[in-house]
């Protein structure tokens, strides 16, 4: 059950609209979501106070409440109370007192230049009574390694049940969060959003070194002593790369602006460790090769 709405706003039952008005607005602008994004505390907390003076800035659930006719969640309580009607805000904004009324209050243009929220009944804003707007609800999405390169679409499930169809944009970062207006629970005030939080899945070819990528590359014996040109893959698709004559095991290739995306956009490159590969099966001409180079030129390997 909620705390009583004057406690929640943190004033008394005699307190005047002008005070009523100043702590809800003290309270919203530092709870709002918008000013806290995140923070599951502080969207409680906001709701709390919005439920409270859901209840206070309407004439009717204030009268009604200060009677013991309805509870801080706005339930009847089907009993009468010993507070009477003794003033409450008006339609129009005002606080009456015995009868008469005092200054309007417009909460929508209170909260338009804090908040940056529509105004209007319907719209989120303030008018009759301030409702809040949905929770927002969050997901988690796998993309591939291409996919946080070239972007493209994605549809992610919800816990409940809603699938949603997500545009992954061009250079995306692992951990980037998507947000998606309008697409997370219903409110009083509006739905919230969909907070979509992006993972890059592991590649079976790249190995991501920040910005940039390292795959290997095998090359063949011939191509090794000889140099030759080679296919490479790449995640924009398999290019030719030069081989230098002499090539071993270890050295890399650059391949300049084939890698991953930083946060600004700029792509960083991709290193092609080449590694020197017999053929699976060793046929009679190369190992009486092999048997002859051991026999007329030994050497041993430099250790790297």
């Amino acid at each position: 059950m909620a705390r009583d709405p004057y406690l929640e706003l943190g004033v008394s039952r005699g307190a005047s609209a002008d005070e009523i008005r100043k702590a809800f607005r003290k309270l919203a602008k530092q709870f709002h979501p918008d000013t806290n994004p995140g923070d599951k505390k502080a969207e409680d907390r906001f709701k709390q106070i919005s439920a409270a003076f859901d209840i206070l800035g309407d004439v009717e659930k204030k009268k009604k409440f200060d009677a013991g006719e309805i509870d801080a969640d706005g339930r009847e309580t089907m009993r009468g109370g010993p507070f009477g009607g003794g003033g409450g805000f008006n339609r129009g904004g005002g606080f009456g007192r015995g009868g008469g009324e005092g200054p309007e209050v417009d909460l929508n243009d209170l909260f338009g230049d804090i908040l940056g929220r529509n105004r209007g009944a319907g719209g989120g804003g303030f008018g009759g009574g301030f409702s809040a707007k949905g929770a927002d609800v969050r997901a988690r999405l796998d993309i591939d390694l291409e996919e946080a390169i070239k972007g493209g679409k994605k549809r992610v499930a919800f816990s409940d049940g809603r699938t949603i169809d997500v545009t992954i944009p061009a250079g995306a970062q692992e951990g980037q969060t998507l947000r998606l207006k309008g697409q997370g629970s219903q409110g009083r005030g509006g739905p919230g959003d969909a907070l979509i939080e992006l993972a890059v899945k592991p590649h079976p070819i790249y190995r991501r070194e920040g910005e940039h990528l390292v795959m290997d590359l095998p090359v063949s014996v011939p191509d090794a002593v000889l140099g030759g040109k080679v296919e490479a893959p790449t995640p924009d698709g398999p290019v030719n790369v030069t081989v230098p004559k002499g090539a071993n095991s270890g050295a890399k290739l650059r391949l300049k602006g084939r890698g991953l995306s930083d946060a600004k956009g700029v792509r960083g490159d991709l290193y092609a460790r080449l590694v020197v590969t017999l053929p699976e099966t060793i046929d009679e001409d190369l190992e009486k090769f092999a048997q002859a180079w051991r026999d007329q030129k030994p050497y041993t390997p430099k250790r790297r």
